[in-house]
């Protein structure tokens, strides 16, 4: 196992049980609002976390009402959720039938026919005092006649089809690389649901009809169901995902509309027979009017087209994404809708929103799951002795309101740079977009710099497989001092990654080792 380059921040956590809410009052109770992915994943993360405890936690959901269950992709920080449950990575991913994830496919964003691949690697080894990139980009001006995906070992593996655990020994270090995994959301719902359960989590079935608030604080007092029965708490987890019962409208935190840069506001979900052997990544197709995902599981693959309705209509969509399916249709596509955004805070008073209340990204980088987790992790960072501080609370927002905003830019960054044509692609090339971003994007053309800021999940390599996958090119690049060195270097470098995928197995062979008894 490994630490992922992209964690946001690293969390302490402090497990004193003198828990108090306000007033001296003792917290006793925390209570989460709606299951799914959102609500299974805090159950169990708190479960472990308060195992010693005597606070109680209690889910309330209502089968009466579905889930979205397509975050099925996941990036490298998956792994500090498994270590914090303290499950093996092989029942994991047999619970619910994963297969590994080396990154992503971008299929036809460049131009029509031209994509490349985001890797959760680096790329090369630094040869000058210098990112290796950057010697890169000095050696296509000496006729280098390598592309930048040759040098990552991770990127290669994903095209070969191939997995293998990486190798972070120190001379091993062309072998550094990250993975995740893809799986099955419905599945990774249920065996957190025996997770948490197992840990004394109550689940209760019931509908949410009413929140109660205390009148002189403002905080939430207790909920009632649909069959009279009231709920108390201490502290309320919103879960409810885009309806976003209590934060949003209890709490009445407003939300920021981020469609004028983000302008995809529906999607298609469905499933289909695997037709051959999984692949170790996510593939992500340019559509008329948007994108299309390829998520292989292995039983199935899940599929789905993310586009703007103002582009397309949703049975033209519909059509679109039925004709460029591969394999059976195991289900009907489902119609999701959306507004990209976020709400101002994704805590208030004793609320905190986790998942789709909190706010929505479409998956484009996988990161549905991921800011999940990290709200999760920023909510017991910040219960620092177990108390509702509000300079604490403040602190949580601002950097959950950063993580958003980063990883916002990143996304329309895609868009920004595509090369292809069509009304809807035009639009999304030529709008105006975040400040924060035009300096990112200024930056890389002047001198291939990367300037990135707080609370960044995608470090550098990640931009640099977005802005030379998509064809930038710097405007200064100083040349390398000793040509001839440096070239053979770089030569032996992309031959010994070849060498290295020799000998790794196949991805449908590595998943059957996973697969044994």
């Amino acid at each position: 196992m490994f630490r992922y380059k992209g964690d946001i921040i690293e969390y302490k956590i402090y497990f004193k049980y003198k828990i108090r809410l306000i007033m001296g009052r003792p917290i006793q109770k925390i209570v989460i609002v709606g299951g799914g992915t959102a609500g299974w994943m805090t159950a169990a993360y708190l479960a472990s976390w308060l195992e010693s405890s005597n606070i109680s936690v209690e889910l309330v959901e209502s089968d009466q009402i579905g889930t979205i269950g397509v975050g099925e992709a996941t990036i490298p920080g998956i792994h500090r959720f498994i270590r914090a449950l303290k499950i093996s990575e092989k029942e994991f991913l047999n619970a619910t039938n994963g297969t590994f994830k080396l990154g992503i496919e971008f299929d036809g964003w460049r131009e029509e026919s031209m994509g490349f691949f985001h890797p959760f690697a680096d790329y090369g080894v630094a040869l000058e005092d210098r990112s290796f990139y950057k010697t890169w980009l000095s050696a296509r001006t000496h006729g280098l006649d390598l592309s930048l995906e040759k040098f990552c070992l991770c990127t290669q593996l994903a095209r070969a089809g191939k997995f293998a655990l990486p190798n972070f020994e120190e001379e091993s270090r062309l072998a550094w690389y990250n993975y995740a995994f893809h799986f099955d959301a419905s599945l990774f719902a249920k065996y957190l649901r025996s997770f948490a359960e197992a840990r004394r989590v109550k689940r209760t079935e019931g509908k949410l009809v009413d929140v109660l608030l205390d009148q002189s604080s403002g905080f939430i007092k207790e909920l009632r169901l649909e069959d009279g029965r009231f709920i108390r708490g201490d502290l309320f987890v919103d879960c409810t995902g885009i309806s976003s019962l209590l934060i949003g409208k209890t709490l009445n935190v407003k939300f920021d509309d981020w469609s004028c840069w983000l302008p995809c506001d529906s999607a298609l979900a469905v499933q289909t027979k695997e037709w051959s052997a999984p692949d170790p990544f996510t593939r992500s197709t340019a559509r008329t009017s948007g994108w299309q995902w390829h998520i292989p599981l292995q039983n199935r693959v899940g599929n789905g087209y993310v586009y703007c309705s103002r582009f397309i209509s949703d049975e033209s969509a519909k059509e679109e994404l039925l004709a460029n399916l591969q394999g059976e249709c195991l289900t009907q596509p489902k119609l999701i809708k959306f507004n990209t955004g976020m709400r101002q805070d994704f805590w208030s008073k004793n609320c905190v929103a986790i998942g789709l209340s909190s706010g929505f990204l479409e998956p484009l980088e996988s990161t549905s799951i991921s800011l999940i987790q990290t709200g999760i992790e920023k909510l017991s960072a910040f219960l620092i002795n177990f108390e509702i501080d509000e300079k604490n609370v403040a602190e949580a927002n601002r950097l959950n309101k950063l993580e958003y905003e980063r990883i916002r830019d990143f996304i329309i960054l895609h868009y920004k740079l595509n090369g292809r044509k069509g009304s809807f692609w035009d639009y999304v090339r030529a709008m105006s977009i975040p400040s924060t971003l035009e300096v990112k994007i200024e930056g890389f053309k002047a001198n291939g710099d990367i300037r990135l800021r707080e609370q960044e999940s995608f470090k550098t390599e990640s931009w640099v497989s977005m802005f030379c996958g998509f064809g930038v090119e710097p405007a200064e690049i100083e040349p390398s001092a000793d040509w001839p060195r440096v070239e053979r270097l770089m030569r032996n470098m992309a031959s010994a990654i070849q060498k290295g995928i020799v000998h790794a197995p196949s991805h449908s062979d590595f998943l059957k080792t996973v697969n044994l008894d």
